[in-house]
């Protein structure tokens, strides 16, 4: 494809503005017209959004090559309440180790303006100020490169290029004996053992929680085995007491589980490649083999290590007896969706609790509180789906949790839930059906542990360990309940022509050696929203049929692509999955839109 074709639409990219001011750039504003001469790369994302998180690692590499030519720009556009806040993207900025500019937009201005639907979203603007290309979703970095290379030759021909230093400015490192510490494990003996997961590092506590024994990992980012002064881990997370002398760490970022010997800190890897899992990579097998993708908590049930697989919305689980891993739970569509594990969809499983009778799971993007039976069959007991989150206690089918990542068993048979984005940590009872709030003012608690007749709260944001007794009565909490702030598209009833579009990146076609390249997966919530074209398809456009008599609800979309490098004298050209899934809310009016464009990568003609 001709891609100076495709760019000859120049649109004129819009300014920048967002109410929370700008980070990372000691105070200063910047206005597009201060960035001209560079090419600027857009990322839409919010903190809550593993996929967003994926991409500021697969942005590394390039931003580093292309320091002198390419600026990036985190756009926040928060999904929950509490990311609207600015302390919490100041906190976020630093945990996710974010080396480039964030615009803070928690009011959603700049996303509006540049129409984006999904997170994430790259959008890349040329040294003119026009933009060039968008991109939805992961693995589009190898595209985007290619598309730099190609925007600095021109521009360096035209004489509109402009090289330097970017406007990244680092903040002061802050003295803390933890930094967003993520999950503990209590150790036989009574110490805690804690992924200080900003740090790339794992800390044994004396029983005070307080007092720290030793550090295990070197504390920069890698992936190495070795001593505890030589082994490297990247944004640890879960930990799981597999024996009396061995500890299982979910290293989320190295896409991998991690063997801590607790008698001699030696870390050894028991599974994943270090590479993140695509779609059509194998979902079972030699575990040392098979890639993973941001494992985040881990559990000892039934004979095997259980993943809070967050990255796939899956869980699977590790068997040491044999040293395999494989799929139990998730199709890897995001959503909630009961039933049979084959069948279940989960949204970023992030929090993991085993009983002999359940392992219950924090299911964070959708405000979910759910359950596994030893039959493999999935339930919910806390959430409804994507958009419905916030601070209600009462009756389990209307409470509502905000992005909870942790659970813990509680010696009656309740749980205990770390309810992060509300600062709480609340409590389920399946025997009464009720939700309760146990504690609040904590800090985006991202785990607890039981101590005795003590919990201890991993308090995320105020990088420590926090001690409460249980208590013997709830807190009473004014109940408050929130739907996204993202817009609702206006749909009209009836037909909706639904495009998804990809352009092969420069250099790139469609990958048609063993089929078609493209994948189209269609749902609803509600579904008697869709009457027809719901499902699995090839094809990137399709005819939506929707029921004039629901007004409003959510359209599940998941899109793929294969393509590869446009070379009939390469035998093995490399070959590039791009993939997103979106949920786009919809509200059917008269007035609506009959066509509804999605892009997964280039431009809406």
């Amino acid at each position: 494809m001709d891609h100076s074709a495709a760019r000859s639409a120049r649109v004129r990219a819009p300014e920048l503005i967002g109410k929370g001011g700008w980070l990372n750039t000691g105070g200063r504003q910047y206005p597009l017209a201060d960035l001209r001469g560079r090419i600027v790369i857009l990322d839409f994302w919010t903190f809550c959004c593993v996929n967003c998180l994926h991409v500021l690692d697969e942005l590394r590499e390039l931003e580093e090559k292309h320091r002198d030519t390419v600026v990036v720009i985190g756009v926040h556009s928060p999904k929950f309440v509490h990311e609207a806040e600015h302390q919490a993207v100041v906190d976020a900025v630093e945990r996710y180790g974010v080396e480039h500019p964030v615009l803070d937009d928690p009011e959603l201005a700049t996303w509006k303006q540049y129409a984006v639907r999904a997170w994430p979203t790259l959008v890349v603007i040329d040294p003119e100020g026009y933009v060039v290309a968008q991109h939805a979703g992961e693995g589009h970095v190898h595209a985007i490169g290619r598309l730099v290379a190609e925007l600095e030759s021109e521009h360096t021909a035209k004489g509109t290029l402009r090289r330097g230093d970017g406007p990244y400015v680092a903040p002061e490192p802050e003295p803390t004996v933890l930094r967003f510490p993520g999950k503990a494990v209590p150790l036989p003996g009574g110490n805690f053992l804690v992924s200080d997961t900003t740090r790339h590092q794992l800390v044994e506590f004396a029983e005070d929680g307080e007092s720290v024994l030793r550090r295990i990992g070197s504390g920069a980012r890698g992936f190495a085995d070795g001593s505890a002064d030589e082994a490297a881990f990247n944004e640890p997370q879960g930990l799981a007491l597999l024996d009396d002398d061995s500890v299982v760490v979910a290293d989320t970022v190295n896409h991998a589980l991690r063997r801590l010997d607790l008698t001699t800190g030696e870390v050894t890897t028991l599974a994943g490649t270090g590479r993140q899992w695509w779609q059509g990579s194998p979902t079972s097998g030699p575990a040392r083999e098979v890639d993973l993708s941001s494992p985040w908590d881990v559990a000892w049930w039934q004979g095997r290590v259980w993943i809070a697989m967050a990255g796939v919305h899956q869980l699977w689980a590790y068997d040491p007896a044999d040293g395999t891993v494989a799929v139990t739970a998730g199709t890897t569509n995001e959503g909630l969706a009961d039933g049979p594990g084959g069948e279940a969809w989960f949204a970023q499983p992030s929090g993991l609790a085993a009983t002999p009778e359940r392992l219950w799971l924090a299911d964070s993007e959708t405000s979910a509180l759910r359950w596994v039976e030893p039959d493999g069959s999935v339930h919910t007991a806390v959430g409804t789906g994507l958009f419905d989150f916030g601070h209600r206690d009462g009756a389990a089918e209307q409470a509502l949790l905000q992005h909870p990542l942790g659970v813990t068993a509680l010696p009656d048979g309740s749980v205990a839930v770390s309810d992060t984005y509300n600062h709480a940590l609340r409590r389920y009872d399946p025997a009464t059906g009720e939700v309760t709030t146990l504690a609040t003012d904590l800090r985006e608690p991202s785990d607890a542990v039981l101590a005795g007749d003590d919990i201890v709260v991993v308090e995320s944001a105020r990088h420590r360990l926090t001690r409460l007794r249980l208590p013997e009565e709830a807190v009473k909490v004014p109940d408050v309940a929130h739907r996204t702030q993202r817009e609702a598209t206006a749909v009209t009833p009836g037909r909706l022509r639904l495009d998804v579009i990809f352009q092969a990146p420069a250099g790139q076609k469609l990958d048609v050696r063993y089929g078609p390249s493209t994948r189209l997966l269609v749902s609803a919530t509600p579904p008697e929203l869709l009457r027809s074209g719901e499902g699995a398809g090839t094809d990137l456009s399709r005819a939506l049929e929707l029921d004039p008599a629901v007004e409003e609800g959510v359209l599940h979309v998941s899109a793929m692509a294969a393509s590869c490098d446009d070379d009939p004298a390469n035998e093995y050209p490399a070959c590039h999955v791009h993939q997103q899934d979106w949920g786009v809310p919809v509200r059917l009016t008269e007035a609506g839109t009959d066509r509804l464009p999605l892009v997964l990568a280039g431009m809406d003609a």
